[in-house]
């Protein structure tokens, strides 16, 4: 995939980010959404790709744009699978809480786990504890394992978590080993790729989240050397039939790096919109405002970190659709 793709990305990102940040603690999650979805489609249509909506806003019936199956680019080479999410943390934003943000991943066509619209149980680690993890393994295990790989004692250890009822037991598990745990309200996409920074605090992320951001975080982390593994958590029949109808027929199957993500032809990108353990938040100022944003390749493994500074009055009109002055 060319390099030149990675910077296109960062816009549409950044663009996301510029838009639903306007809305962070005004207590409405559907128009901060709405401002990041729309700024988003609008620079994709910029972007000289054929790329193909795989994990989007939902089925076509349920979203107006960036719909799963929608057309995304110019139409031109070359042919990619394009997962998304505007606005990572709506709650989060609503509330002026921190760690939400506007992310992308981009692959060769057929490449990326088609993940139904539900819950995943998942596990993941950065580089220095790859090989080290079983989802299926007890806790305590897992934990041990980790703290080994990165040299560190179960008690310096940080588990990120979910904060939800479903979790208690993996709680009371967690503290028995007498591992540190961060409860984060919403939003498991950011403190998964985390885990592959020395720097950001986070060790391992564990727990039941949505499927379509453990692909988003698996397309990270398989630019970053870490490991992720996952297995869908249907709820109902209906979860088991939409998996079915995207070609997944065991619902139990253990998926693994090479499941959520093939090969290394993959571009992660992501902005932060309000401040988290690894991005920066969007900053307004009298003229326009700053973005932090993390672009990942794949095929080099190059990580980079962008901080832009944005002039409101030089910004093309589609940069800024949806975001208001």
């Amino acid at each position: 995939m060319e390099r030149e793709l990675a910077l296109e990305f960062a816009r549409v990102t950044e663009a996301a980010a510029l838009a639903s940040a306007r809305w962070m603690g005004r207590g409405n999650k559907d128009a901060a959404d709405g401002a990041a979805v729309e700024a988003m489609r609008a620079v994709f249509d910029t972007i000289h790709i054929a790329g193909v909506v795989v994990i989007g806003e939902g089925e076509m019936d349920e979203a107006p744009m960036l719909y799963i199956g929608e057309k995304v680019g110019t139409g031109e080479s070359p042919q990619l699978d394009i997962a998304v999410d505007p606005l990572e943390g709506t709650n989060i934003v609503a509330k002026g809480l921190t760690g939400a943000i506007a992310v992308l991943a981009a692959a060769r066509r057929g490449c990326l786990l088609h993940a139904p619209d539900m819950y995943m149980n998942k596990i993941a680690v950065g580089p220095k504890a790859k090989g080290c993890i079983n989802l299926d393994a007890p806790v305590e295990q897992n934990l041990h394992e980790v703290a080994r790989a990165l040299g560190k004692g179960l008690n310096d250890l940080t588990v990120v978590i979910l904060d939800r009822p479903r979790h208690q037991e993996l709680i009371d598990q967690v503290r028995a080993c007498g591992a540190r745990i961060q409860l984060i309200s919403d939003g498991d996409v950011s403190p998964a790729v985390a885990c592959a920074f020395d720097n950001t605090g986070v060790d391992i992320m564990m727990g039941v989240g949505g499927a379509p951001e453990g692909v988003l975080a698996a397309a990270a982390l398989k630019c970053l050397g870490g490991e992720m593994q996952g297995r869908l958590w249907p709820e109902n029949d209906a979860d088991v039939e939409r998996a079915r109808v995207l070609g997944i027929s065991d619902i139990n199957r253990l998926l693994t790096m090479e499941d959520l993500v093939k090969g290394d032809e993959v571009i992660f990108a992501a902005t932060g919109i309000t401040s988290g353990s690894l991005l920066e938040g969007v900053r307004f100022t009298d003229q326009g405002a700053y973005t932090h944003t993390v672009v990942i390749r794949g095929k080099t493994g190059t990580v980079r970190f962008i901080k832009a500074q944005h002039r409101f009055d030089k910004k093309p009109a589609y940069a800024m659709k949806g975001a208001r002055k």
